[in-house]
């Protein structure tokens, strides 16, 4: 592990990590405010086409201004590592909260999802597509509002970025490599949506094979769900992404229609 920091922060403690990297609490030294630092893994730091992606990431986020997303501070490299200095979000993953509460009645499913989700559109009036909204990437604070993280294999609407996302939540187009566009998130959000109501993906699969047939063929399975609620979910998760609502905005509005009444 490599054990260059970013100047200028004092780390106190690992918040995760993956093959990808880590992320560390943190605290800047001049101001005293608390900061999440994501690092590059050394071991990819030295492959060109990672710290691209990871360059890409920063200036993506740098790009969005929203109280709904981790915002970026800093993005630092130097020939020992590269680090995203963001926002510190005083909450814990939607996944968290569904494994202990168990599935959510519509309005409160929408209560957590709401802020994510404003996330995500503006994310989407930026240009910018998420391309792996889940309940891991929706950290929801003590109030009950939510935020939207993890820009890390986001991409410019219409760009063809090759097949890339998290199985359970990957829209039909993703699976065929084809260019992402914001109707590719809205699908991502209501299967999202979907596991709140039931606790459970809308497509079940033993492995990556599998669910990709039923993301691209299989009915979706709006039966599970209060019959209020099915035409959104059906137009949500359409296999046609020119059927579903064209951006989180569009699914937010309907979504307050059927869920919050």
């Amino acid at each position: 592990m490599s054990t260059w920091a970013v100047p200028g922060y004092t780390e106190s403690l690992e918040l995760g990590a993956g093959a990808s990297g880590r992320v560390v609490l943190a605290v800047h030294e001049d101001t005293g405010v608390p900061v999440a630092v994501k690092y590059l893994s050394a071991s990819l730091h030295t492959r060109p086409g990672f710290v691209h992606d990871f360059r890409a990431e920063a200036r993506l986020l740098g790009g969005l201004d929203s109280p709904y997303v981790a915002g970026l501070y800093e993005y630092v490299e130097s020939p020992d590592g590269a680090a995203i200095v963001m926002e510190l979000v005083d909450g814990v993953p939607l996944r968290a909260l569904l494994t202990r509460q168990g599935p959510l009645e519509p309005e409160a499913a929408l209560a957590v999802l709401k802020g994510s989700l404003l996330g995500l559109a503006d994310a989407h009036r930026a240009g910018v597509v998420h391309r792996d909204y889940k309940p891991e990437n929706v950290l929801v604070t003590p109030d009950g509002a939510s935020k939207l993280v993890d820009f890390g294999i986001a991409a410019d609407a219409g760009t063809r970025a090759g097949v890339a996302g998290t199985p359970a939540y990957m829209a039909p187009e993703q699976w065929r490599g084809e260019p992402a566009s914001p109707a590719t998130d809205v699908y991502a959000a209501t299967a999202t949506f979907f596991e709140c109501l039931t606790g459970r993906k809308p497509y079940p699969g033993e492995n990556v094979a599998e669910l990709a047939l039923r993301h691209v063929d299989a009915p979706v399975p709006d039966v599970e769900v209060a019959e209020a609620l099915r035409p959104l979910v059906r137009r949500g998760l359409a296999k046609d992404p020119g059927q579903r609502p064209g951006d989180a905005q569009a699914f937010v509005a309907e979504l307050e229609a059927v869920a919050g009444a």
